[in-house]
């Protein structure tokens, strides 16, 4: 049996002034596990008048967790959080009910030098009970994150339970995502290692299963739950990731996710009366879409 379910490329998305590879949702493939969404950010240059700007947005029903390789975001919430997120660092902000958040080229860094970001912007659907949670905002630094090595793989565990480890970003479902770099060909097995739907962004290199070879810029969804069976070229870089999926499908409209419609529609005519508690001091607004569908993806 192949152990391939779907192999998804990057789809290219305007944020502004930047473009992003969306990988997920994607239309033969809503979620992997309780994973709803995943941009790839860059490797975009930051360079004088063309800053990371993203404006004050709401979400509700998700958890956003942000994951750089390169490059430096500012955060600031709704619920009066400032952080800088470096490479390696963890950013999970869990909106629960709503919260609304910027994301931004730190100020120290808008003085005309080039640099790099790279890295991604991850949702992660709540559990239906979970839903409406107060919001909250943790930061993780990298070296609180799990790191160990087997053979030629580095692996580490940003996120949930894998391989007898444990991170320390507080989810709230059976998920996992981890991080292998290798710098020589090696072989990957997840049999017994990881529960559930299981995932793989290939951020660098490529990765090979017995019917194909996946590239820089694609991902690969196993068909066969908890069991992967891979081969990485030298030089790759993975985020593997998933976890058990959930019983009720979820919806989506853009920044809001639900198990309910009426809840994402409810969402929809607070941020248009401005009823989301805002970022202080920050007088920016994103509109909502003027798409707005009369049914859900």
């Amino acid at each position: 049996m192949s152990n391939i379910d779907l192999i998804i490329e990057e789809r290219s998305r305007n944020i502004g002034h930047f473009i992003v590879g969306r990988l997920l949702p994607f239309a033969k493939k809503r979620m992997v596990g309780p994973f709803i969404f995943i941009d790839h950010i860059g490797p975009s240059m930051i360079t004088s008048g063309r800053y990371l700007d993203v404006d004050q947005h709401p979400h509700i029903g998700l958890s956003t967790l942000t994951y750089l390789f390169e490059g430096e975001i500012m955060h600031r919430d709704s619920l009066g959080n400032e952080q800088r997120i470096t490479p390696g660092d963890v950013n999970w902000m869990s909106a629960g009910r709503g919260v609304v958040h910027t994301e931004r080229t730190p100020q120290d860094l808008r003085n005309g030098k080039e640099y790099q970001n790279h890295g991604f912007q991850i949702w992660v659907a709540l559990p239906r009970e979970l839903e409406e949670m107060e919001p909250e905002f943790h930061h993780i630094s990298k070296s609180s994150l799990p790191q160990w090595e087997e053979g030629n793989l580095h692996y580490t565990l940003i996120a949930g339970d894998g391989y007898g480890q444990r991170s320390p970003v507080p989810v709230h479902s059976a998920l996992f995502m981890i991080k292998i770099e290798t710098a020589k060909p090696a072989e990957l097995n997840t049999q017994t290692h990881l529960q559930g739907e299981i995932g793989f962004c290939v951020v660098r290199g490529a990765i090979h299963t017995p019917q194909a070879r996946i590239d820089q810029g694609k991902m690969l969804v196993s068909m066969i739950k908890n069991d992967c069976q891979i081969r990485l070229e030298e030089n790759t870089t993975l985020l593997l990731f998933g976890g058990q999926p959930f019983r009720e499908p979820r919806h989506i409209f853009w920044n809001f996710v639900s198990s309910d419609t009426a809840r994402i529609e409810k969402a929809c005519r607070l941020w248009e009366q401005r009823k989301f508690p805002p970022v202080q001091g920050d007088h920016s607004y994103v509109p909502l879409p003027s798409s707005f569908p009369s049914s859900y993806k």
